[in-house]
């Protein structure tokens, strides 16, 4: 379902709640679900599943770290969970921003969580990534100075990004598409790594930046720049979901039974980030995946991380994709997407075993 910008305040208001909550309702599931994947609908289908009391078909699952990446915190405070659920061998590969397309790209990672709008042309290039569920919704920040108050006023200036094809990039193409910029001729792109945010905006160098927590946090706390667009709050980014969980195609047709015992550690995660925000920053940054704990507080209590059974997951495919294809990034139409590299039928039954944080 698609929420107004209205009914956001009313699911972060619902944070308060959760943490307060105590323990997770669960219920048990039964059933088949045939390996094939296929868009499945986020709502209320009846849709089947494995038996989630079988055994699983594999012990073994591999996810992703790529520090600083607060956004996806849900991945990494599932691993207690994923070990609840059997799994006995949880490995965490180490990416960069430099190799993280082409490795999990080229099948090396078995499930995690990551920015739908990168995932979308990915699946279209072929990749063997399947989207299982929304898991919050936006973090990104285009962040200018200088008389740059709405993205119309980017025209002519200079503006960073890791890459084109990075999830930096996208975003900030995306949103000049959005009112009639072209990233490839309106603007003057250089690519600098987050860490020089602030150096480059303050000497003058750059114009404009993307950043997620923690560089834009960190801007924020020194003054530098101004926000022109948050997905957090900013519709129509706000309305749907930024990150979402997914799992490498054959990998989930092999293994049905850990594909949803996967989600629902992933989802479990989700909740504690949404009611635990001080532990789950402590967390964060003694594994390392972050180093500021203040600053990680602070995100875990702006981000909207109760919210995964509220939207649904295929309007916000729809919409990344339709953004992707206005900013000449991908060609694929979003029913090709849907049915290429979504099946959402895990989460129909999980939004009924987890009614609750």
């Amino acid at each position: 379902m698609q929420h107004g910008h209205d009914q956001n305040a009313q699911l972060l208001s619902r944070r308060a709640l959760l943490r307060g909550a105590a323990g997770l309702g669960l219920a048990a599931a039964t059933g088949t679900l045939l390996p094939a994947c296929g868009r499945g609908g986020g709502g209320e289908s009846q849709a089947t599943g494995p038996d989630v009391d079988g055994p699983l078909e594999t012990t073994s699952i591999r996810l992703f770290s790529i520090p600083p990446s607060n956004c996806i915190a849900p991945q990494y405070m599932a691993e207690p969970f994923l070990r609840e659920e059997g799994f006995t061998d949880v490995q965490y590969i180490p990416l960069t921003p430099k190799d993280a397309l082409s490795r999990i790209a080229s099948g090396e990672i078995d499930f995690g969580a990551g920015y739908m709008a990168l995932l979308a042309p990915m699946i279209a290039d072929g990749a063997p990534l399947v989207m299982l569920s929304g898991v919050h919704l936006g973090c990104w920040q285009v962040v200018a100075t200088g008389d740059i108050k709405t993205m119309t006023d980017f025209k002519g200036k200079t503006v960073s990004i890791i890459s084109p094809k990075f999830t930096d990039g996208l975003y900030m193409a995306m949103t000049l598409a959005s009112v009639g910029l072209d990233i490839n001729k309106d603007v003057k792109v250089v690519n600098y790594p987050p860490s020089e945010y602030a150096r480059l905006l303050t000497s003058g160098e750059v114009d404009g930046v993307v950043a997620v927590p923690p560089v834009s946090t960190d801007l924020r706390k020194k003054g530098i720049g101004r926000v022109v667009v948050n997905s957090v709050a900013d519709p129509p980014w706000s309305n749907y979901y930024c990150c979402t969980a997914w799992a490498k195609r054959d990998w989930l047709e092999k293994h049905p039974a850990a594909g949803k015992r996967a989600l629902r550690a992933m989802l479990k995660g989700t909740d504690v980030v949404a009611k635990d925000v001080e532990g789950t920053a402590r967390f964060m940054v003694d594994r390392g995946y972050t180093n500021n704990y203040d600053y990680t507080c602070d995100l875990y209590r702006e981000m909207p991380y109760d919210v995964w059974r509220d939207y649904d997951p295929v309007d916000s495919v729809r919409f990344y994709a339709l953004r992707l294809k206005e900013a000449g990034l991908m060609e694929a139409t979003p029913e090709q997407i849907l049915e290429r590299g979504t099946d959402f039928r895990f989460l129909t039954q999980l939004k009924k075993e987890l009614r609750s944080a």
